[in-house]
Parts: structure tokens; C-alpha cells; sequence
């Protein structure tokens, strides 16, 4: 195992000596992570030195596009595709509605669609509403209400040679679950189906390799991945070419522009290469060189979850020890899940998490745009939930403080 270097890892992240953040410990990670010093500073030479548009005649303009280009380019390396296959948006949520509309626009009459009612609303509204609008057959992949999971026992009856796409979330950002992406694909594939998964929850514990996953479509933040706010969507090159044009009439050749109607956000794109000079930082601090950027974030990825899972662990063993708690996803403490903790009170999770914040503990509390879930276990969404997520810069003892804050006010 390699030593995991906190010290090194926490200054990559100016919030952390801020003086309204650094005696606290931050436990919404699930709702934005911190961002990292390279996003910033890329931002920051962007706006004061490249600020013009991009692609132009002369070198500034150059430099700014070179920029984006480079971003587009590391992230697909990191993630395994084509630089072509990597499409920036406003948003996940945005993203996704506009591929719904290209969806809504290309599906025959009498398609099927599958959605979860595990998913965020960004993976799954936009394909009701489309679905709806359509008259297309919607079918719902319902959780087991006892412990929120994704049976594929109960996706399987509802695949057949109707359906089309198959809608769900790599992991749970409620229950902190993962699924099984690439045995659901396989089983959309063997009907004929494509697959959108949204990535969101997960992509901030390692970059998934998106050939191993084998979805069509792949969604998640980069503003929950230490970078800007953007939605990053991946997705197949033959695929976004068969799908119709949501760009402008003219820019229906470059498969870049296809999805993105409003245009790119020039600084907030260029700035996403950062998340990559993070990626290879870490890299090269805990790793000898010689790796292709997939490698170096497989390895970073590794990493990233190995620490992550030794954080979990002593929060995840006092809850086993507070049975009258009732925790939402997988509970035991040697559970595989990512470090998104939710916990179902008598109480608004907003009020626990205002009194949390009252020891410094920064954590989250409503039904973080996954009421459907909440619903169908029994939560009412507007009392929702206290979420507590953590991830890699996370320190042991920041946990201790967390569960002794639990232990106060629990």
C-alpha cells in the first residue's frame, strides 16, 4: 500500500487556510467539493490575461483556445475516450436536458424508456417529462423500498426489444451505494438498449475508465470533482452523430458543438484542465513515472478509494453502534459504498445539520434532489435527510470530531 501524503494533498486546496473555513471540518463534499489550487489559478490567468474570444486570428485569441482545447483533451485522457467524445455544459442537469430533447426528437414512436427512482432528478426528470410528451412507454426501475438498492433482477422483466435507453445513476447520492454499471449495460446491450448513466455521485472518488464501464452516455460535475462549475457529458462518437444537431444549424459537422446550444463558458472549460494537473499531481507524488494519463488515473483513483475507505470505517462502526439511527444504504461497516452517509431523523435534516455546524461541522441536510428515493423508503422529502460526505482530503481526525458531534447532538 502506498502511504497516503494528507499533508501534501491538503495544500492543494486554498480553503483549507482560509479563515472561515480551516478550523472546520467539511462534510457536504456530495453537494461541491472544495476546488483545487490549479483550477483556480487557470481561472484566474484566463480572466486576466485570455479573456477574448477564443480560436481568433491573433495570439491571444490562440492561447485561449489552446486552453480549451487542452482541457477537453486531458480530461478524455484521463477518462479514456476520444477528445471528441468529451462535451462541456452549464450543468449536469442542463446537459441532460438537452439530451433528452435529442432523444425526444430522434426515438421512434412506441420506444421505451428505463429511469430509476434512485436517480437525482437531473437523470431522471427530463426523460419523464420527454417520455410524457411523447407518448413513449416510460418504465420505472423502482429501488427495494427496505434499503433503497437496485435489484438487476427487477430491471431485467422490464427489458425487451421496445426499449431504447436505459437511466441510472452510477451511485447514489443518497445511499452512497454503487451499482453495478457494466453488468447494466450488459444487459441493456442485449436487448438493443443505450444507457445514460449519471456518474455524478461517483466521478469525485476516481475518474472512472469509461471503456471498462461500457455506458453510451456517461454525465458528472466537474464543480463535485475539485474543478469549476461545469457538467461534462461523455458520449460515444457514433452516438452523438446519429442523435439530432442541438446546436446552432452550422455547427451540426463538429461534433463538439452539437450539445451545447448556448456555447461553452470559455474560462470555466479552459479552467477544467486543473482537474487533470491535480490528477498528475497526486500522481507523481505518491507514484513512479511511466504511465499514459489512464494509467496515472487508475492509479490516483485507487488511491483515492483506499483512503477514502479507511475514513469511512470509523464513522461507519459507531453507527453500527447506534442501531436506534436509522442509516439509508449500506450499513455494515465493512459495506463496499462510497463515504456519502445519510441519516433519516424525527427532525428535519436541515435543523441536525444547523446544530452540527454549531462544533464546525459543515454537513448537509434536505432531500438533495432525490425525493423520489426518500418517497419510496418511506422519508418524506421535505423533512429529508442529514447527509454527511466525505472524500480523499478528508483527515481521521476530522472524522473523530464528526462523530463526536454526532455522538452530542444524535
Amino acid at each position: 500500500m502506498v502511504a497516503f501524503d494528507a499533508e501534501f494533498v491538503r495544500n492543494q486546496f486554498p480553503a483549507f487556510r482560509h479563515k472561515d473555513l480551516r478550523d472546520k471540518v467539511f462534510c457536504e463534499n456530495a453537494g461541491g467539493s472544495y476546488t483545487c489550487r490549479y483550477v483556480i489559478w487557470r481561472l484566474h490567468r484566463f480572466y486576466n490575461e485570455r479573456k477574448v474570444q477564443p480560436y481568433g486570428a491573433f495570439a491571444t485569441s490562440q492561447l485561449a483556445g489552446e486552453e480549451m482545447d487542452e482541457a477537453r483533451m486531458r480530461l478524455a485522457g484521463h477518462l479514456g475516450v476520444a477528445r471528441d467524445e468529451v462535451h462541456f455544459g452549464p450543468s449536469t442537469t442542463a446537459n441532460a436536458y438537452v439530451l433528452a430533447r435529442a432523444f425526444g426528437d430522434w426515438l421512434p414512436d412506441g420506444a421505451a424508456i428505463v429511469v430509476t427512482n434512485q436517480d437525482h432528478e437531473a437523470n431522471s426528470g427530463p426523460w419523464r417529462r420527454i417520455a410524457e410528451a411523447r407518448g413513449l412507454d416510460l418504465r420505472e426501475w423502482a429501488v427495494d423500498p427496505s434499503c433503497g438498492r437496485l435489484d438487476p433482477e427487477a430491471l431485467a422483466p422490464l427489458l425487451d426489444e421496445k426499449v431504447s435507453l436505459v437511466c441510472f445513476p452510477h451511485a447514489s447520492n443518497i445511499l452512497g451505494e454503487i451499482n453495478d454499471v457494466p453488468a447494466i449495460c450488459r444487459m441493456a446491450r442485449d436487448v438493443g438498449a443505450l444507457t445514460c448513466v449519471d456518474g455524478v455521485s461517483y466521478a469525485p472518488h476516481g475518474l472512472p475508465y469509461m471503456r471498462r464501464l461500457g455506458p453510451d452516455i456517461y454525465l458528472f460535475s466537474t464543480y463535485k470533482t475539485y474543478g469549476p462549475h461545469q457538467g461534462v457529458m461523455v458520449m460515444r462518437r457514433e452516438l452523438a452523430h446519429q442523435l439530432p444537431n442541438q446546436g446552432h444549424c452550422f455547427n451540426g459537422e463538429d461534433t463538439i458543438k452539437r450539445f451545447n446550444p448556448a456555447g461553452p463558458d470559455h474560462a470555466q472549460v479552459a479552467a477544467c484542465a486543473g482537474i487533470s494537473d491535480y490528477i498528475d499531481a497526486l500522481y507523481e507524488r505518491h507514484y513512479l513515472g511511466g504511465r499514459d494519463a489512464r494509467g496515472r488515473s487508475d492509479k490516483v483513483s485507487e488511491l483515492i478509494r483506499a483512503q477514502e475507505r479507511t475514513l469511512l470505517a470509523p464513522l461507519m462502526d459507531y453507527l453500527a453502534g447506534r442501531p436506534a439511527l436509522r442509516v439509508l444504504g449500506p450499513r455494515g461497516v465493512k459495506a463496499e459504498r462510497l463515504p456519502t452517509v445519510s441519516i433519516a431523523l424525527s427532525e428535519p435534516g436541515r435543523q441536525a445539520a444547523a446544530r452540527l455546524a454549531r462544533y464546525g461541522i459543515l454537513a448537509g441536510g434536505g432531500d438533495f434532489y432525490a425525493g423520489r428515493l426518500l418517497k419510496a423508503m418511506g422519508v418524506e422529502p421535505a423533512r429529508g435527510v442529514l447527509r454527511l460526505s466525505l472524500v480523499h482530503y478528508t483527515l481521521p481526525e476530522e472524522v473523530d470530531r464528526l462523530i463526536s458531534a454526532l455522538d452530542s447532538e444524535l
